[in-house]
């Protein structure tokens, strides 16, 4: 999305929210362009990396981590599992809830995935020192848990 140098913005210019906004939209973006080889959305990627980093969780345990609606993880979780990439079990203390596994074959689509996802956050931190980095991500991991 360009911007009119026509348009005034107004407060929108210097405004936190709007801002990240648009910088979550153009990461989104680059996402999609750059890791469709491995064709999964930010979102399922996210999903998935839990799961590998932390087999055994339940879905209700990672979409608290994710801050996903329980009802919106299911349907994520169907469309991994439809890929062959992650499978629920039922969990030993409660029959009604699962545990998460990724599986042999989504074990191998994760590291293709990995790579291709370092590549894209490496274009996105061209610009910026390590320095610069280190306190974007920390800046944005402190707002995300006020």
């Amino acid at each position: 999305m360009v911007k009119s140098k026509s348009i005034n913005m107004g407060f929108l210019d210097d405004s936190l929210g709007y801002q990240l906004r648009r910088a979550q939209l153009a990461v989104f973006h680059d996402f999609a362009e750059n890791c469709r080889s491995i064709g999964t959305s930010a979102g399922l990627f996210s999903i998935v990396t839990i799961v590998y980093n932390n087999p055994g969780l339940t879905q209700s345990a990672i979409a608290k981590a994710l801050g996903i609606d329980r009802s919106a993880m299911v349907a994520a979780i169907d469309k991994l599992e439809a890929k062959g990439l992650i499978e629920r079990r039922k969990t030993e203390n409660d029959r009604r809830s699962y545990a998460l596994f990724v599986t042999g074959r989504g074990k191998d689509w994760y590291q293709q995935a990995l790579t291709q996802v370092e590549q894209h956050e490496a274009g996105l931190y061209m610009d910026l020192s390590e320095e610069q980095r280190q306190f974007l991500v920390g800046f944005l991991s402190k707002l995300a848990t006020r």
